[in-house]
Parts: C-alpha cells; sequence; structure tokens
C-alpha cells in the first residue's frame, strides 16, 4: 500500500522551489566572478534533489527505486565527463592549414 503525502509536503517544496528559483533569479544580476558558474550550478542541483525527492516521491520509496535513481546520476555523471574529455582535448592536436 503507497503512503499518502500530505499536501503540506507540497505546499513547502513549492514554497522551496520558488525561494530557490529567486535565489537563481538573484544570482544572475550579481557579478561573483569565477564563482558564479559554481554558484549557480549548486542552485540548479539543489532544485534537481528537491523535485527528485518529494515530486518523484523516491523519499520513503524503495530501495530499488534508489538503486534507480543513482544510477541515472552515474550515467549522466558518466556522460558529463565524456563530453568534458572531448571539449579539453580539441586544443592538443595541431591542425594543417
Amino acid at each position: 500500500m503507497e503512503e499518502v503525502t500530505q499536501p503540506k509536503v507540497y505546499f513547502c517544496t513549492c514554497i522551496a522551489l520558488l525561494a530557490l528559483l529567486a535565489l537563481t533569479w538573484l544570482i544572475a544580476y550579481v557579478d561573483l566572478g569565477p564563482s558564479n558558474l559554481i554558484v549557480a550550478l549548486a542552485v540548479a542541483i539543489a532544485k534537481a534533489i528537491v523535485i527528485a525527492l518529494f515530486f518523484m516521491h523516491i523519499k520513503g520509496s524503495s530501495r530499488l527505486l534508489h538503486l534507480a535513481a543513482v544510477a541515472g546520476v552515474i550515467w549522466l555523471l558518466f556522460l558529463i565527463s565524456l563530453t568534458l574529455g572531448d571539449y579539453i582535448t580539441r586544443g592538443w592536436v595541431p591542425l594543417n592549414h
């Protein structure tokens, strides 16, 4: 039998996402220098975690669903590392023009 989620949880989740949205909007107008990207990515990761835990019902679910979520994150990191590896090594081979 599935656990029924209270409306208060969805309301608090919505408030948290709106606060993170406001923080994202503020970061866009504040010049933090090189750490601007790091802060923006940290806020985006926090929003993704909130959505996954509460809207996708990973919190309080079975271990199989936890395993599927972790496997998805590992696969995403693998694909990002391949893309960054390609991007970083593009300047190593000289072009013959």
